[in-house]
């Protein structure tokens, strides 16, 4: 069947140029320059998700409020204050030569499609008909200004740590969470942790995190702060059935958005031809291939931020003690538009360290968060502009120089049979002090500059033929431990699993690795079943999780037992009967809700495990805990056994953010129906969950490259490519998705041509 064809006008255009849709709802963009190609990606990106980069412009710079009404106000002020607020020129140039250029060109795209929708109302998304407002016009300063969209390290660590500190034993801390590499707890000279309040970052959440528009409903996506890291391997020729690298991600964010996070484009045109995910409302491309080099990123958890403390002036507290003197705080006055009401004026303050997020004149304390993200180039993902134009190794990695924001582990291939690790992002120097906790503001207690990308760690052909990350702490042994990095990564678990199945892979296909990227085993699962397996006694459930192989399939009832007893029986068991020593018996089955709460999807694995494996009573606490588990999975799936399964308890949902306040359109078009799935946050294959089982974070977008056979690369974007509600890509791909499935990923004009399903021709005024 021949492609739809439908013909527009694009301002700006030097020449004529198309968007082929293929038949997975993929855009590849055919244009005669560069900045054409980005202009055009701007005018399809709103095309097919005008209203999510709307609403993605809107938050970041805190103009919610002018839609939505007077109750996003205090998040519109909280979002004013993280914006970038240095000179735009030094930004710009941060980013690499043409960024400016390109941003322009892509914004200008936008507006075009904007400035459409109002000559033709028919374009116009349906939020913004039922709501009663209009897509704004955007600057292309907005793009490099917004920043609370990003991935941050690590001032809520810093917070839970001074918090857990402050009212309990120091060594309730190490049953909270693990630091790599290990050293102790030092507090600051001069740090008052009781002059530290729980709400210290309320407004930093507001920041940087989504809004939400009704009270959760029990089906909802349960977890405030997700486990939003990924997975990424690179393999030799060596360890492929072809002889050619291949290149894997999946990065974990959230797994309940429509339309999804990432958006999958293609931009050809003289000197560029690039493929794979990036942000709907940025230029570019973050992950993927450009027929010359294949890359992908994880984030690498660089502590980017600190919480400051001051002393303020009792004669006026916008006033606060630096360096033996009374320093003023930097005064911004700004109007927020409300929708419905009259305008509110707002006050920022700042001190020389950044946004202040908290004061209590009473006490006469101020709190503001320095971020590294907030510095020069630092705009989440835009310093992709750079690298994915790379050719070939040496080009690439002096393009990760110039990455800032989030802080990521890159790995590359090329047809040449190189495969790489680089970590790039901005890293400050901390002279005298660890970052593990907030710290005086007072001047004793300041960054010394960065650290260079050549100072951070990676690899090149290592010997074993492949290379992966999955958030881990891979500083490599000798790394300079005075080289300040993080102590706050996540569980290796993940990686453990990736580096088992590729040290044994000497035949890689992208579908095998794309099944691994679905993989359910869990390595916590399998170490805990090995140590009950060491139990002699009749325990109602035992026989079941000591038969069962520690894969968390969705069809799988030992699955479903052990994910109940683990979380919601053994865990709190052991954390309680490890700290009654510490708090006293009364006290330790609060104190470990208060450690490792249900909510928690950070919870960590490695406590659990070493308490697991080192506990004189497993045996009693398995015979207290596991029947009653048995008796929760009963009560939740029945009394027939042979009826259980694990993805009739976990199930993941696609909803539009916005569905309580879209109640006159077509309801299943605003929310997927729940579909089972395997996995855990424990497994390759993310699928955290909160108390409700639903899962809430993992890997909406997955992509495995064929470095060279570029046409036999896989990918998937779950729930579709769309975000328009009457489009049929807008989840078409969800259920594939749930099953592990993945579409190719096509390149060559001839191959995309055969599976067309759109073509749009786009044309410079007459």
């Amino acid at each position: 069947m021949a492609p739809e064809r439908t013909s527009h006008t694009l301002p700006g255009l030097t020449a004529p140029a198309e968007i082929v849709v293929d038949r997975w709802g993929v855009p590849h963009i055919y244009a005669a320059s560069t900045y054409d190609a980005f202009r055009v990606q701007g005018f399809n990106a709103a095309r097919d998700r005008l209203w999510q980069i709307d609403f993605w412009r809107r938050r970041g710079l805190g103009r919610l409020a002018e839609v939505f009404g007077a109750e996003h106000v205090e998040r519109d002020r909280a979002a004013r204050l993280f914006l970038y607020r240095g000179d735009m020129h030094r930004e710009w140039l941060a980013y690499g030569s043409d960024t400016k250029r390109a941003t322009t060109a892509f914004v200008e795209g936008v507006n075009a499609f904007v400035e459409l929708t109002r000559s033709d109302p028919e374009l116009l998304p349906a939020e913004f008909r039922e709501l009663g407002y209009e897509p704004a016009r955007w600057e292309p300063e907005d793009v490099a200004r917004i920043r609370s969209h990003g991935l941050f390290y690590n001032v809520r660590e810093e917070v839970a740590r001074a918090r857990t500190l402050r009212d309990l034993p120091t060594d309730v801390e190490e049953l909270r969470r693990r630091r790599e590499p290990w050293r102790p707890v030092e507090v600051p000279d001069g740090l008052d942790l009781a002059a530290i309040p729980d709400d210290v970052l309320r407004v930093y959440d507001l920041a940087t995190t989504a809004p939400v528009f009704a009270p959760p409903a029990p089906d909802d996506p349960q977890g405030d702060v997700l486990p939003e890291g990924s997975n990424n391997w690179v393999l030799a020729g060596s360890r492929t059935r072809s002889g050619r690298p291949l290149l894997a991600n999946d990065p974990h964010r959230a797994a309940a958005a429509l339309p999804g996070l990432r958006y999958i484009a293609h931009l050809n045109a003289p000197g560029l031809d690039v493929i794979g995910g990036g942000e709907p409302a940025l230029p570019g491309i973050s992950i993927g291939h450009n027929g010359q080099i294949a890359f992908g990123l994880t984030i690498f958890a660089i502590d980017q931020e600190d919480l400051y403390v001051y002393e303020t002036d009792p004669e006026d507290p916008a006033n606060y003690r630096y360096d033996g003197r009374w320093e003023p705080m930097r005064r911004v006055t700004e109007t927020i538009a409300v929708r419905d009401g009259d305008p509110v004026e707002v006050e920022l303050l700042f001190t020389r360290h950044g946004p202040v997020v908290y004061q209590d004149p009473e006490k006469r304390t101020a709190f503001a968060v320095r971020a590294a993200w907030l510095e020069a180039g630092m705009a989440p993902y835009l310093g992709s502009m750079d690298y994915m134009r790379a050719r070939n190794w040496d080009e690439f990695s002096a393009a990760m120089n110039r990455w800032g924001a989030p802080p990521e582990n890159q790995v590359y291939a090329d047809p040449s049979g190189r495969i790489a690790w680089q970590t790039g992002g901005l890293t400050p120097i901390r002279p005298n002090w660890d970052g593990t906790l907030p710290v005086p503001g007072d001047g004793r207690f300041e960054w010394a500059g960065f650290y260079d990308t050549d100072q951070l760690p990676g690899a090149v052909d290592p010997e074993a033929g492949f290379l992966a990350t999955a958030n881990e702490m891979n500083l490599p042994p000798d790394y300079p431990p005075e080289r300040h990095i993080t102590y706050d990564w996540y569980a290796p678990y993940r990686k453990h699993r990736i580096d088992e199945v590729l040290a044994q892979t000497t035949d890689a296909t992208p579908q095998s690795m794309v099944a691994l990227q679905s993989d359910f085993l869990s390595i916590p699962a399998r170490r805990i079943v090995a140590r009950l397996r060491e139990l002699r006694a009749d325990v109602d459930g035992l026989d079941l999780l000591t038969s069962w192989d520690a894969v968390l399939a969705p069809d799988s009832a030992a699955a479903a037992l052990f994910e109940v007893w683990y979380r919601r029986h053994l865990r709190p068991a052991l954390l309680a009967q490890a700290l009654e020593p510490l708090v006293g018996a009364e006290a330790a089955d609060a104190t470990a809700t208060r450690v490792s709460p249900a909510e928690d999807l950070l919870a960590d694995a490695r406590i659990d495990l070493e308490l697991v494996e080192n506990s004189d009573g497993f045996a009693d606490v398995v015979a207290k805990t596991l029947p009653a588990a048995v008796a929760d999975v009963e009560e939740l799936l029945g009394a027939d056994r042979s009826a259980w399964a694990w993805g009739r308890l976990h199930v993941a949902r696609a909803q539009h953010p916005l569905k309580a306040l879209l109640g006159n359109l077509p309801q299943d078009r605003l929310a997927t129906e729940p579909l089972p799935r395997g996995g855990s946050g424990d497994t390759v294959g993310n699928t955290a969950y909160g108390p409700n089982f639903v899962q809430s974070a993992g890997a909406t977008f997955r992509l495995v490259v064929d470095v060279g056979e570029w046409d036999s690369s896989l990918a998937m974007n779950a729930p579709g490519q769309s975000g328009q509600l009457d489009d049929p890509h807008l989840t078409d791909l969800f259920a594939a998705w749930t099953r592990g499935e993945a579409f190719p990923l096509l390149y060559s004009r001839e191959r995309i041509d055969a599976e067309a399903e759109t073509v749009i021709e786009l044309n410079p005024p007459a």
